[in-house]
């Protein structure tokens, strides 16, 4: 699996009444490749998958794998409280035709890095597929540690690190050891610069779903050295994302997909819609 460029955690686009929309999924993958994105990540955060029964996730899967299959590298995040469940879905993911998988660390039970390490060589084990881990402490409650990685990346299924604490430090860290056949990923929105002037080589990054064309130029932009391009790019993007960041992520994700332009819906609980205000403040900051 070749990890490269601007990677989208793609939206689940849901009808009025609260339904998978496949037709404006179909829509919205062929858009996305269109705009020139490497990949896209299936059931991620900014997708929603945790609101997702069995059926819908088999669904939303489906629909994206038939639409991009051949055109970009298709990758399913596979995060789950169990680890044996995330076994399961990295089966399915097979079975439907991924390329690879996005896991992270189990969510609520705060395992040590010791517990980590046999999360991630577990499911690696039991999968040929590559696997790129996933760090965002923020979420998950737990941080995959330098050493952890350092270990870690070792094992021939894990390929890289989506690297989301918002700590550049460990980034750079990472980015410094030059890890053997192993990718350290920017997964911080407003970090891609300094995560490719160091040698990251890709980024999965939620806010593509507002600005897959912009981020494209971007990481473009900072491949033949046009670091004043990067930044001009970096700058005009940044009111959105620095908004983003602090608050309603998945909510403004959908409200300015694509530049505003792609009605993807509501968000589900245990999130909530923003005010028609909030609505239209973020809006304004889209370009």
């Amino acid at each position: 699996m070749n990890i490269h460029g601007v990677l989208v955690p793609i939206v689940t686009p849901f009808t009025a009444n609260g339904e998978v929309d496949t037709q404006t999924l179909t829509e919205l993958v062929n858009v996305f490749v269109e705009k020139g994105v490497t990949g896209i990540v299936a059931c991620g955060t900014t997708g929603e998958y945790y609101t997702f029964s069995p059926a819908e996730r088999e669904l939303v899967l489906t629909t994206i794998a038939d639409a991009a299959k051949g055109k970009v590298t298709l990758i399913a995040g596979i995060n789950s409280l169990s680890t044996n469940h995330s076994i399961e879905l990295a089966h399915q993911a097979k079975k439907l035709g991924y390329d690879g998988l996005m896991l992270s660390a189990n969510p609520y039970s705060l395992p040590d890095q010791e517990g980590i390490i046999a999360h991630f060589e577990t499911v690696a084990d039991a999968t040929n597929l590559p696997i790129v881990m996933y760090n965002f402490p923020a979420r998950v409650g737990v941080s995959i540690e330098f050493e952890t990685v350092a270990h870690l990346s070792k094992h021939p299924n894990i390929v890289g690190v989506k690297e989301s604490s918002g700590d550049f430090s460990h980034a750079l860290r990472m980015l410094q050891a030059n890890f053997e056949d192993f990718e350290v990923v920017c997964g911080c929105d407003d970090q891609p610069v300094d995560f490719f002037f160091w040698g990251a080589k890709s980024w999965i990054a939620g806010a593509a779903n507002v600005f897959p064309a912009e981020q494209v130029a971007l990481f473009e932009a900072t491949q033949k050295g046009d670091w004043n391009r990067a930044k001009e790019l970096m700058t005009a993007m940044y009111p959105a994302i620095h908004s983003m960041e602090s608050g309603n992520y998945n909510q403004k994700a959908k409200a300015g997909c694509v530049n505003g332009n792609i009605n993807v819906g509501s968000v589900r609980l245990p999130l909530t819609d923003m005010s028609s205000e909030e609505t239209q403040s973020f809006l304004a900051m889209l370009f």
